[in-house]
């Protein structure tokens, strides 16, 4: 058997498989609307269809001006689960399990007439001036993660994932180069994104686990390095983080230090924080040779791989993987397929 085909649960969640769809926006939705239409029906289901074992769907945001763009999906009503419920109903009937990543742009919320963000400090000249929270704006931004997670979970999802990488709005409290406050959440620069996940964690399940999304290197001159992400990383693992999806950059202009760009480069990352924090890790970054999958499961690198632009380019990668590194791969696609097998 192919390790990539070995299931994989933690708590009440059992996925088919060690293969994950990382959240990708896809910039399809009506302006202002949030709510996932046709395109997301076809675009998520086909990759369960395609033997995927967690679908992550894109960056949610828990307020319209939270996105990156008017044309992102949103979760901030009441009246976006059933565009929700509808897309997670065609992830399960697939056999995949369904995360959502629920999140907020902050000052990199592109579309917003006034972004928001920890301290008035824009991302770079291309993006407009933040206006910085204030301490009761910023108690009410956990109350909304909060709701927005209620709702996620009456859609139907499987697990939650909070994104506090790339730059937006968790990564900036936690960021001590763009959070410069003086009130709580800036002598404790945790402390925003420990209130939302429990926030989240309050809303969940039990048995639900809960993912958190981080950056393990600031790219950015003066940025954090991974023993900082570390020390952040203990704080949510002890506010109820499951399973951390370890990403980098998105904080700032690069600076001297460069993002990598070739197969595997958070795989070292992803170890780290693996043997460090002693949970269970999601990799991800230009991981869509299967061989290089199967090797970042088999080496411990990660207990979980996700694969972006892989599945962009082929629905079926998942299948595909699994049978390219030997394991069991005709009973992830569906009968009608038959004569392919």
């Amino acid at each position: 058997m192919s390790r990539l085909n070995q299931t994989f649960s933690i708590k009440g969640l059992t996925l088919r498989n060690r293969i994950v769809m990382p959240p990708m926006c896809q910039y399809s939705v009506s302006a202002k609307d949030g709510k996932p239409n046709e395109w997301h029906d076809v675009h998520y289901t086909s990759r369960a269809v395609g033997g995927t074992g967690l679908i992550i769907i894109e960056m949610t945001d828990v307020e319209p001006d939270g996105r990156i763009s008017d044309y992102d999906l949103g979760i901030w009503s009441d009246e976006h689960v059933p565009a929700f419920a509808r897309v997670i109903e065609g992830i399960h009937r697939f056999g995949a399990k369904a995360g959502i990543q629920i999140a907020h742009a902050g000052r990199k919320a592109g579309d917003a007439e006034v972004p928001v963000g920890p301290s008035a400090i824009r991302f770079s000249e291309d993006f407009k001036q933040p206006h910085a929270l204030t301490t009761e704006e910023t108690e009410a931004m956990v109350v909304k993660f909060g709701d927005a997670s209620r709702r996620a979970v009456e859609a139907g999802v499987d697990t939650i994932e909070v994104h506090g990488a790339h730059g937006y709005l968790i990564h900036q409290f936690h960021s001590p180069s763009i959070n410069n406050r003086d009130d709580k959440y800036g002598q404790d620069r945790a402390l925003f994104g420990v209130e939302v996940l429990r926030a989240v964690k309050a809303q969940m399940p039990s048995d639900m686990p809960l993912i958190m999304r981080l950056s393990a290197i600031e790219y950015m001159d003066g940025g954090y390095g991974v023993e900082y992400a570390l020390e952040m990383a203990r704080r949510y693992l002890d506010a109820g983080v499951d399973i951390f999806h370890v990403s980098s950059g998105g904080d700032g202009p690069v600076g001297k230090l460069k993002p990598g760009n070739y197969p595997g480069y958070h795989l070292p990352l992803a170890r780290k924080f693996k043997e460090a924090l002693g949970v269970p890790v999601i990799a991800v970054g230009i991981l869509d040779d299967p061989e290089l999958a199967l090797a970042a499961v088999a080496n411990g690198d990660a207990d979980l791989v996700a694969v972006g632009r892989g599945m962009l380019n082929d629905p079926y990668w998942a299948a595909h993987a699994i049978r390219a590194t030997g394991g069991e791969w005709k009973e992830l696609l569906p009968k009608q397929y038959d004569r392919i097998l």
